[in-house]
C-alpha cells in the first residue's frame, strides 16, 4: 500500500466517523441544540440520496466505484459502505462544519439560522466547493477523473452526458459533473435548518 492510498483510507474514515462521535457527545453536554442533530440526519439523506448512491453504484450510465479506483481502495473501502462513509463525511465533517462557518462569520448569532443571510450562505456555499475541489483534486482524483463517468443523480441532473471539463491542475482534472451536487446542495441544506429552526422555535413557544 502506498502513502497516497493510506492518506484517503485514513482521510475517508475520519472525516466520516469522528463527526458520529463528536455530536452527540457535544449534544449530550448541552452544547448543541436539537436541530443540529435533524440536519445532520437531514444532510445525511440528502447527500446519500441525491448522489452518493448513485455515484457508487453507477447506477444510470456510470461506472460504479470499484471500476473507477484501484483494487487497495476497495479492499479497505467496500462498495457497500462507500456510499455511507461519503455521506457520513458530507454530513458531519462538510454539512456542520460548514453551519459552524456560517455561524462564525454571522458574528455567532443565532438569527442566521432563523431567516436566510447571503453573507453567511456565501460562506457556507465558498466552503462546500472549496473543499470539493480539494477532494476532486487529492483524494479522489483517480476514480473522478475524465474518462470515468460517473452515474446520472438527482443532484447531478447533467450526468455523464454533459461534463464539462472545469479545470486541470497538475495532471489532475475537475469535472462540473463532480462539483455541481455541493452547487446545489447548500441551498436545500440551509432552506432546511431555517425551517427546523422555526418549528423548533413554534414549538417551544
Amino acid at each position: 500500500m502506498t502513502l497516497e492510498y493510506l492518506r484517503v483510507i485514513v482521510v475517508v474514515y475520519t472525516s466520516a466517523l469522528l463527526p458520529l462521535v463528536i455530536v452527540p457527545w457535544l449534544y449530550r453536554r448541552g452544547r448543541l441544540q436539537s436541530w443540529v442533530l435533524r440536519a445532520y440526519l437531514g444532510s445525511f439523506l440528502l447527500c446519500a440520496l441525491g448522489w452518493e448512491l448513485w455515484f457508487t453504484y453507477g447506477v444510470w450510465a456510470g461506472d460504479p466505484v470499484d471500476a473507477r479506483r484501484s483494487e487497495v481502495l476497495t479492499q479497505f473501502i467496500p462498495i457497500h459502505i462507500n456510499w455511507l462513509l461519503n455521506s457520513l463525511a458530507d454530513a458531519g465533517s462538510i454539512t456542520l462544519v460548514g453551519l459552524w462557518f456560517m455561524w462564525i462569520s454571522s458574528g455567532r448569532r443565532a438569527e442566521v439560522f432563523q431567516t436566510w443571510h447571503w453573507w453567511p450562505f456565501t460562506v457556507f456555499m465558498l466552503w462546500a466547493l472549496g473543499q470539493n475541489i480539494l477532494v476532486e483534486m487529492f483524494l479522489y482524483h483517480d476514480q473522478l477523473a475524465v474518462g470515468k463517468p460517473l452515474s446520472w443523480a438527482p443532484l447531478a441532473p447533467a450526468g455523464p452526458w454533459w461534463n464539462p471539463l472545469l479545470f486541470e491542475f497538475n495532471g489532475r482534472t475537475i469535472t462540473f459533473q463532480g462539483q455541481v451536487p455541493w452547487l446545489l446542495a447548500p441551498w436545500m441544506i440551509y432552506g432546511g435548518v431555517i425551517t427546523l429552526v422555526r418549528r423548533q422555535a413554534a414549538s417551544s413557544s
